[in-house]
């Protein structure tokens, strides 16, 4: 209906839109933005292996959260995939998401070997 991808790769750049913790019609980890946070990340995880590329390659990561006051939360499951890796990040709060129990929407570029 959107018309658009999940991640699109052009050169070694990959670019992953804004994804949340829906799957088909249902929320996953409705009331717990940690919980959508960590289906998040796995969702962008499988976007980037069919491209050829993985959480190892990301170089940025944007969030945005309906309650600022979670940030403890998304940057526990932002630290436990990206301890090592380190990408540059953002957080901003915004006032609403597409579905009123969406919580956090996450998008991030990749820098994958040619």
């Amino acid at each position: 209906m959107v018309g658009y991808l999940r991640a699109v790769r052009v050169g070694n750049t990959i670019e992953v839109a804004g994804t949340t913790s829906m799957d088909g019609d249902l929320v996953v980890g409705k009331d717990n933005v940690y919980a959508q946070s960590v289906f998040i990340f796995q969702k962008i995880a499988k976007a980037l292996q069919q491209l050829g590329s993985s959480l190892a390659d990301v170089v940025s990561t944007r969030m945005f959260v309906t309650n600022i006051a979670d940030w403890e939360l998304v940057s526990k499951a932002h630290g436990e995939l990206f301890k090592i890796i380190r990408p540059v990040a953002a957080m901003v709060q915004v006032s609403k998401l597409i579905d009123d129990d969406l919580l956090i929407e996450i998008e991030l570029t990749a820098i994958a070997e040619l």
